[in-house]
């Protein structure tokens, strides 16, 4: 049976009949046995998880766009992407194939034929994430792979207050992870030291970007700086006394590595009152690591929502956005 698909894929591609097809999947996934979303050598990724499954089952080697790359132990509650294919099953069946083949902590929760046009990531207008911090004395099992337990005071209000400050278009060098110079801008990082005063449960290594970014030419210097740019469409803080939930949600044109986590982890720090919501201005403008708080744990953060605009997804299907 495997190699009659195979040997039926090979002369379709090989047919200058072949119309090939742009479809775009969105996904749902519990990120804690992964290591990410970009396939690595060695490691389970999402990535990799999903092409070996579309593989399987259309007997043709795929390559999927997510629309952007979660980290190690994220979750998605609802990324988008897609792949181009020459294979012919309509989508609801390759929706039921796929969820038949995934493991568990993936779930597909729709397939839909877009534009050739569309790519999840270049096309994305904006990605609103989630962060939930759990302030109950006691994690429940059923809770604990998606929250960071932080059963200690905090001053929501002033958390509330410093969340606003991170709306609108700044340099988000200062809440980067070190690594985000090198792999943006190919400039040199140095490493500091861990935290010193961290709230529990968090471990850290804080790199110099901008120390980094002075130390190149010129040239690169600009580079850097231009990379670093996002624009915070919203910034909240979401209490829910009910479940003794404490949420931080925020909707940007984009993201750096592990900036929404070192966000976190320094509202952390206001609400612990170790820093003012004053000196967020300050921070941002400084672009040094060093000077914002620590990256909060993983499993907190989720992706919640992708947006698109309705101009480039013209002739699709409720494409728009994702609730």
């Amino acid at each position: 049976m495997t190699q009659w698909l195979d040997d039926s894929m090979a002369q379709r591609l090989n047919s200058p009949m072949t119309q090939l097809r742009n479809l775009r999947l969105i996904i749902s996934y519990d990120g804690t046995d992964f290591h990410g979303w970009q396939r690595q050598p060695d490691a389970a990724t999402v990535e990799e998880c999903l092409e070996l499954a579309i593989g399987r089952i259309l007997g043709e080697k795929v390559h999927v766009n997510g629309s952007g790359r979660t980290d190690a132990g994220v979750h998605a509650l609802n990324q988008v992407a897609n792949f181009k294919t020459a294979c012919r099953i309509p989508c609801q069946n390759l929706l039921k194939a796929l969820n038949n083949t995934l493991q568990q902590t993936v779930r597909i929760k729709d397939v839909s034929e877009v534009p050739l046009s569309f790519h999840a990531r270049k096309e994305a207008r904006s990605k609103t994430y989630r962060y939930r911090i759990l302030q109950a004395p006691v994690t429940s099992p059923f809770v604990n792979r998606f929250v960071w337990h932080y059963p200690f005071p905090l001053d929501i209000s002033r958390m509330a207050q410093a969340a606003k400050l991170f709306e609108g278009k700044h340099d988000f060098t200062s809440f980067a992870a070190a690594d985000a110079l090198v792999a943006q801008a190919l400039l040199p990082v140095q490493k500091g030291t861990a935290a010193n005063d961290a709230p529990a449960g968090v471990r850290v290594v804080r790199g110099t970007a901008a120390d980094a970014a002075d130390a190149g030419s010129p040239v690169l210097r600009e580079k850097a700086e231009a990379t670093m740019v996002r624009t915070i469409f919203a910034s909240r803080i979401i209490r829910r006394p009910r479940t003794c939930m404490l949420i931080y949600e925020v909707t940007g044109s984009g993201f750096l590595h592990h900036m929404v986590r070192n966000i976190v982890g320094t509202l952390v720090e206001v609400g612990r009152g170790k820093l003012e919501p004053s000196a967020i201005p300050k921070i941002l403008k400084a672009r040094d690591r060093t000077l914002a708080g620590p990256t909060a744990p993983a499993q907190g953060l989720c992706l919640v929502k992708v947006d698109y605009s309705p101009v480039i997804l013209s002739g699709a299907k409720d494409l728009r956005s994702f609730p």
